[in-house]
């Protein structure tokens, strides 16, 4: 895992450090000049712009533009102050004017067709949030230092950053309670199934869709059984769902299923309620109960979110005596249900705050996904892409979840690794066309990628 840590927390560990700031800058700018080498693809006749700020960032840069000099680059060095409008030709400009600690708006002089590299974040990102004014001078690579920043992975500056590279300059950062999650965390975490394994090891139980809408039901039920369920048992309350023939339905009632449901839970691994269950006030009613009462982990998606919401006390009280893992998949809209506002533009604190007040694990779905469990850990997963912004395609996260909790992995894991393999499942296919079932059947490949 990479560590992520906020302005406030980078400026604490810099403060920390035991070595003067001489020797940080100093290592900083070796990460710098080895980046602009590999951008440059050499030093011979090479050219390069340094656009250097007040701060340590900008001698960041002045160093780094010292040592490309000795290895034969012709530089020049722009002070901020005085930096013209457009800069003069070159094969690469380094963006070395304002750091993490910036806020306000920065014009980014004219750069021409050079490619560019930001060092520790592209200057006037906001590095908390990603927001940025429309003068911010995109990068084709960003080096930052130590430990990503958030304004990297969220907003904008996400976009902004280009190819991102993290260089150990010696700071600790072992406090951090944020990671991004790569393929070797995954790997470690995600369930394997034992070798004396039978399908009720791992089952899992689902409760979603709705007459005219049982396809999210069928997506959910046949994402958990590829994701490593060795039973899936599948009920849409007062229809039947067009689905595998692996998957084992169970008819129930339209109203009033929950003690039918809970009936043989125990069976059961995990359960998945919520994902185009409808909201007519007998399926809200049925759901809260189920939820309530199920003595396995849960996961709620879907119409099971706002059948949480639905409440004048609010979700919490619902989750608050279940004694077991809840996780909760919320995208935006669904976030503002639970708490009467969409997430700011801090999403790893908006995200941290509500599994804390509800006690449960929290995946905020977006671009870069956030899941936070109630003790404040929070792990991010950048793996994915717009292939993924289709109809359906929670539904299929929520069954993998589901899976993995199930096999027994942690929740805040659980959530974590099926978002990077839900995401990773996309890879498979083309840039375009890809459907939410397409994913089901690539998760095998995504699977066989891991081990």
């Amino acid at each position: 895992m990479t560590p992520i840590v906020t302005p406030a927390q980078m400026a604490a560990i810099d403060a920390a450090a035991p070595e003067p700031v001489e020797t940080l800058i100093a290592r900083a700018a070796a990460a710098v000049e080895r980046a602009a080498v590999d951008m440059l693809g050499g030093t011979y006749g090479r050219v390069v712009n340094v656009i250097a700020g007040p701060g340590n960032n900008g001698n960041d840069g002045r160093v780094a533009a010292d040592l490309l000099r000795r290895r034969g680059v012709r530089v020049r060095v722009f002070d901020v102050a005085g930096c013209p409008a457009g800069l003069p030709a070159a094969d690469l400009v380094i963006d070395a004017a304002f750091g993490t600690g910036f806020h306000g708006d920065w014009e980014a002089p004219d750069v021409g067709d050079a490619v560019v590299l930001a060092v520790d974040i592209p200057s006037g990102v906001d590095a908390l949030t990603g927001c940025a004014g429309a003068g911010v001078l995109p990068a084709d690579a960003t080096v930052t230092f130590q430990a990503l920043k958030p304004g990297l992975l969220f907003g904008v500056g996400s976009r902004l950053a280009g190819a991102v590279g993290v260089a150990d300059i010696g700071l600790d950062t072992s406090g951090a309670q944020q990671h991004l999650v790569d393929a070797a965390d995954v790997a470690n975490w995600w369930p394997a199934r034992a070798v004396d394994a039978h399908k009720w090891r791992n089952a899992v139980r689902v409760v979603a869709g709705s007459p005219g809408m049982t396809g999210a039901a069928r997506l959910c039920a046949e994402a958990a059984a590829r994701a490593g369920a060795g039973l899936v048992k599948l009920s849409v309350p007062g229809a039947e769902a067009a689905t595998r023939a692996e998957i084992v339905q169970h008819l129930i009632g339209a109203g009033g299923w929950s003690e039918e449901v809970l009936a043989d839970i125990a069976r059961f691994g995990a359960l998945v309620i919520g994902p185009g269950l409808g909201r007519v006030e007998a399926t809200i009613d049925a759901a809260r109960s189920t939820i309530a009462d199920a003595t396995v982990p849960v996961v709620v998606d879907g119409d099971g979110l706002f059948a949480a919401a639905w409440d004048a006390d609010g979700a919490a009280p619902l989750f608050e005596n279940r004694g077991v893992a809840t996780v909760l998949t919320p995208h935006d809209g669904e976030f503002a249900l639970l708490t009467g506002a969409p997430p700011d533009a801090d999403r790893i604190a908006a995200t941290r705050s509500l599994a804390a007040h509800l006690g449960c694990t929290i995946v905020l779905k977006g671009p870069a996904t956030v899941v936070a469990e109630p003790g404040g850990a929070v792990l991010v997963v950048d793996h994915g892409d717009q292939r993924l912004a289709t109809a359906g395609t929670g539904d299929v996260l929520a069954g993998m979840i589901a899976a993995a909790l199930a096999a027994g992995a942690p929740a805040l894991q659980a959530a974590a690794a099926a978002a990077w393999l839900h995401a990773d499942a996309a890879r498979f296919g083309p840039d375009e066309g890809i459907l939410a079932g397409d994913l089901i059947e690539a998760l095998p490949m995504a699977l066989a990628g891991i081990r």
